[in-house]
């Protein structure tokens, strides 16, 4: 069967090389901190029994440094090569390809690379930090990683948010837009309305801060019954509007009423008590 080494021998097939090397697991190495990711324990388990199936891996990007052959992206790989041999599986080498380019693309590379597992909103925000932190702007940042600009700095403003806050995007009990949107709009006082809130969603047997209990929004149902019934009363004079709520009316036109200034009153005591923080 014709192979691509034959191909290449062929100067009309337009074919070039990139070559990969196989280098000595014990010659490898992740450094602590470096990758945009999280380790995620499944994720190297499938490599870890992909290895041993012997099915194929892609090669790791790599760079040489005094330590020896530094991972730039493939750490899950090279995590699973090592869960296998702890495993009992033999795993000399490992296929590796040189990466060039600068720290700025290396970040990059990391972030448009997944192999199969998304970043979180936390790791682009971090990620999109650290190139902020080379000097990249949001708008170079948005093309380098074929994002949008609001995009680069809606994740930059979720890295900024609270130890507590990030805990809770991280633990699934808020996404990350509700996340921004509660720093924004209470400051140095934003993990005391996320546990404010976090609370209020256990009350209501949820564990997730959802939308509607971080902004909640009257029934429009009722506001637009309250409307029917108030137009309904409502009589034209010509320069003036009277309205005369009929008996009938006034228990439903009430009890709406009630509703809207109970949820009112809510949201102007915890407004209350930022102010008088503040003061």
């Amino acid at each position: 069967m014709p192979s691509l080494g034959q191909l290449y021998n062929d100067k009309d097939a337009g074919l070039t090389t990139r070559k990969t090397y196989n280098v000595p697991l014990e010659k490898i190495y992740a450094e602590e901190g470096y990758n945009v990711r999280e380790l995620n324990q499944a994720h190297v388990e499938e490599f870890r029994d992909a290895f041993i199936a012997g099915e194929y891996i892609p090669p790791l990007a790599v760079e040489v440094t005094e330590r020896g052959v530094k991972v730039i992206d493939g750490h899950h790989r090279y995590h699973g090569a090592l869960a296998a041999v702890e495993m009992g599986h033999e795993i000399v080498r490992l296929e590796c390809k040189d990466f060039t380019g600068s720290e700025a693309d290396k970040i990059a590379f990391m972030v448009t690379s997944s192999q199969g597992l998304a970043l979180t909103p936390l790791e682009r925000g971090a990620a999109y930090h650290r190139l902020q932190n080379q000097g990249w702007s949001s708008a170079e940042i948005a093309v380098k990683v074929k994002r949008s600009e609001s995009d680069i700095l809606q994740h930059i403003q979720l890295h900024e948010c609270t130890p507590y806050i990030k805990k809770l995007v991280r633990d699934g009990s808020m996404n990350y837009a509700i996340a921004i949107g509660i720093s924004r709009e209470h400051g140095v006082y934003a993990d005391r309305e996320a546990s404010r809130l976090m609370k209020k969603a256990e009350a209501a047997g949820k564990k997730k801060i959802t939308k509607s209990i971080a902004n909640p929004q009257f029934n429009a149902g009722k506001a637009r019954k309250f409307l029917e019934l108030i137009s309904a009363c409502a009589v034209d004079s010509g320069e003036s509007l009277l309205i005369e709520v009929p008996p009938a009316m006034q228990a439903e036109i009430t009890t709406i009423l009630r509703e809207f200034r109970h949820e009112a009153d809510e949201t102007s005591h915890q407004e209350g008590q930022d102010n008088e923080s503040v003061s």
